[in-house]
């Protein structure tokens, strides 16, 4: 049974809320038109305890970074709480949620490029094609930022476990975001098409 304690449930809303600003912000500037406009878009199997701990301090560097223009996003993380843990389960655990993100990354642009011939014609299929658009450059970004190995970043758990597979999962990850940043996702979709 997966229970979420209030504080987690809480961290996470706060998380939410701010990172779907701060990208909104990075994607269309001050304009309250525009961020309200995008802003819908952003939006235990081994018997451990583990719970989510928001980082304020990472919020006000994602706020701020945002008004540059991109955001460098570190909301906070989940901590696993163990007596004795191996480092391959810490490892396995570790690596589910950037294995995670990148799944609903490809999903997204999957999906982007299945409905962008008929988001010319709707409205509603239009934002569903830039939520879905957003939703891949999001998540393969937070995929790659998680599997660094500094701190107490996933990628640094994953290293201890593994070092092949932290660097396959890493270079994939990073791939994905360097391609939406570089390219863009509706570029991407353009080429998934044109297959």
């Amino acid at each position: 049974m997966y229970e979420f304690t209030r504080n987690e449930i809480r961290d996470l809303l706060i998380a939410f809320a701010v990172l779907s600003i701060c990208f909104a912000i990075s994607n269309v500037g001050t304009d309250p038109f525009g961020i309200a406009s995008i802003l819908p878009i952003v939006s235990i199997k081994y018997g451990y305890w583990a719970e989510f701990k928001l980082w304020p301090l990472g919020l006000v560097i994602a706020l701020v970074t945002a008004f540059l223009g991109f955001v460098f996003a570190a909301p906070g993380a989940v901590n696993t709480y163990a007596d004795q843990m191996s480092d391959e389960i810490n490892g396995r655990i570790s690596i589910a949620g950037p294995m995670t993100n990148m799944g609903l990354a490809l999903v997204f642009i999957v999906i982007a490029a299945l409905i962008y011939p008929f988001s010319i014609h709707s409205q509603i299929v239009h934002l569903i094609y830039l939520i879905c658009t957003v939703g891949y450059s999001v998540n393969s970004y937070l995929a790659a930022f998680n599997l660094l190995p500094f701190a107490t970043l996933d990628g640094t758990k994953v290293m201890k476990w593994s070092v092949l597979i932290w660097f396959v999962v890493f270079a994939i990850a990073a791939i994905m975001t360097l391609l939406s940043m570089t390219i863009g996702a509706e570029n991407m979709v353009g080429l998934i098409i044109g297959m």
